[in-house]
C-alpha cells in the first residue's frame, strides 16, 4: 500500500507519522511519500518521520519529494493538508476582518472566505494531476475550509472524502470523562464542517444509551471551559456545540478579545520555528510534546481510520466525515457537503439518517450552506461581485457596509493568490 501526503512538510506531519507507526496493523503502509515544495522543511520533517518509523519498528519506506506527479503516482490514497500562503496569509485572515468589527478566523467569516479563495483552485489542480496519473486513488481532504474544499472536489468528480478532527476530539474527551474506551462512544454529530453540535453521546453504538445529560450534569464546567463558552450555553441547549460555534454565539465578545492579543497565526509561527529546530535534532525519534499545542489532536487516528476503511484494510464501519448530503438533512440540497456520521467502505461515505433538527440548528446550517454555495462560486469563478455576495450572505457579516469594506480588504490582501484580481 502506498500513501502520499501533499503538504508533507507541515509541522503537523509527525502527528500523522506517529499514528501511521502505531496503527500499522490497521493501515499497512509499504511506502509513504511526503510531498512539499518547501525542500528545507520537508527534509527536516522527513528525517524525523524516518526515525519515528524506525523506533517503532515500522517496515515501511518514507520518501520525500517536491515532484507532485511523481509523489502521487500509484498511490492508493492522497492526503491533502496544505496551507496556501502559509502562516503569513493566515495572519492576515485573522487580522484585517477585525478592522471592520468582524471576527478574524482562518475558517469562518471573511478570513475563511479568503482561505477558500486561495485554496480551492490549488486543490483542484492537485486533484486533476492525481486523476491524470492515478484515477483510482482516494483523496482525503484535511485542508481547510474542509466543507468548501471537499464540495469543490466532489463537484469536479473526484473520489474524495473530507476529514476534521473535531468529532474524534470530542469522542476521546467524552471517553475519558466516562472512563470507557473511545470505541464505546458514538456521537450524534450533526452539521457542517466547523459548525456542528453533539446532540447525543451514546454508549455502544448508534442505538445505545444517550449519556449526554449525565455528562453535562457531572462535567459541565470542564466541557464549557474546553469550549471557552459559559456553562449556561450548554445547560440551556442541552447539547455540546463545537468550539467554532463560539464565533457565532459570542461574536462581539470574541472580536473584543482578539483585538487585545497576538493572532493565533503569530503564535503558531513561533511554535513552528521551535518545532522545526527540534525536528532537525538527529536524536529526536518521537513527536515532541510541543506538537500537542500546534493543533490537530487525534488527526492521525482519524486519518488512519478513514484511509483503512476506504482501502479495505480495516477501520471503523461508521465514522464522522464530510460528504454529500444526499437527502440526509432534507432542508439542504443533495450536493451540499455535511459533517455527520457515515458508513465508510471502499465505495466511499454514506451518511446515516439524522433525526429532525431543532430550527435553532437547522436554520444556522441552512444559512451557512447558502454562504458556502456563494463562497465556492467565488473561489471557482472569481470576481469582486461574487466575493461581495458571499460576504453579505455570511451570518457573521450580513451588512452591506461591512461586506463592501471586507471585499476590498480581502482582494487587497490576497491579490497574489487570485488569478483574476
Amino acid at each position: 500500500m502506498k500513501l502520499a501526503v501533499v503538504g508533507g512538510g507541515s509541522t503537523y506531519t509527525p502527528e500523522l507519522i506517529d499514528g501511521f507507526a502505531r496503527l500499522r496493523d490497521t493501515l499497512p503502509i509499504e511506502e509513504l511519500v511526503l510531498v512539499d515544495p518547501a525542500a528545507d522543511r520537508l527534509e527536516l520533517v522527513g528525517g524525523l518521520a524516518r526515525r519515528i518509523f524506525a523506533k517503532q519498528g515500522h517496515p515501511g519506506r518514507i520518501v520525500t519529494t517536491s515532484d507532485l506527479d511523481a509523489g502521487v503516482a500509484d498511490a492508493d490514497a492522497v492526503l491533502l493538508q496544505l496551507r496556501v500562503g502559509g502562516q503569513a496569509a493566515r495572519n492576515q485572515d485573522e487580522t484585517w476582518p477585525l478592522e471592520c468589527g468582524c471576527v478574524g478566523q482562518e475558517t469562518t467569516g471573511a478570513g475563511g472566505l479568503a482561505k477558500a479563495m486561495r485554496t480551492v483552485p490549488v486543490v483542484l489542480d492537485i486533484a486533476e494531476r492525481v486523476r491524470r496519473t492515478n484515477p483510482d486513488a482516494w483523496i482525503i481532504d484535511f485542508t481547510n475550509p474542509v466543507g468548501i474544499v471537499t464540495r469543490a472536489l466532489l463537484q469536479a468528480g473526484h473520489k474524495a472524502v473530507g476529514l476534521c478532527n473535531v468529532a474524534i476530539g470530542f469522542q476521546r474527551k467524552f471517553a475519558r470523562l466516562l472512563d470507557v474506551t473511545p470505541a464505546e462512544v458514538h456521537l450524534d454529530h450533526v452539521g457542517l464542517n466547523h459548525l456542528t453540535w453533539e446532540l447525543g453521546v451514546r454508549l455502544g453504538g448508534p442505538e445505545g444509551e444517550n449519556v449526554l445529560p449525565k455528562l453535562l450534569a457531572e462535567h459541565g464546567d470542564t466541557i464549557a471551559d474546553d469550549l471557552r463558552m459559559p456553562r449556561a450555553i450548554t445547560d440551556r441547549l442541552g447539547v455540546v456545540p463545537s468550539y467554532y460555534l463560539r464565533y457565532f454565539y459570542a461574536h462581539d465578545a470574541v472580536v473584543r478579545e482578539l483585538g487585545t492579543k497576538p493572532s493565533r497565526a503569530a503564535e503558531v509561527a513561533a511554535m513552528e520555528k521551535e518545532l522545526l529546530a527540534m525536528y532537525g535534532d538527529p536524536a529526536l525519534d518521537e513527536k515532541p510534546a510541543l506538537l500537542a499545542k500546534r493543533g490537530g489532536a487525534f488527526y492521525s487516528e482519524a486519518a488512519v481510520d478513514l484511509a483503512s476503511s476506504l482501502l479495505g484494510s480495516g477501520g471503523s464501519p461508521v465514522q464522522v466525515v464530510n460528504t454529500y448530503n444526499r437527502g440526509t438533512l432534507p432542508f439542504l440540497p443533495d450536493d451540499a457537503v455535511i459533517e455527520v456520521q457515515a458508513r465508510v467502505d471502499g465505495t466511499g461515505a454514506t451518511p446515516l439518517a439524522v433525526p429532525g433538527l431543532d430550527p435553532l440548528y437547522a436554520g444556522l446550517i441552512a444559512h451557512v450552506t447558502a454562504y458556502e454555495d456563494l463562497a465556492l462560486e467565488a473561489a471557482l469563478r472569481g470576481g469582486r461581485d461574487r466575493v461581495f455576495k458571499a460576504l453579505l450572505a455570511h451570518p457573521l457579516i450580513g451588512q452591506f457596509e461591512y461586506a463592501e469594506a471586507l471585499t476590498d480588504k480581502l482582494i487587497a490582501h490576497n491579490r497574489e493568490h487570485l488569478a483574476w484580481a
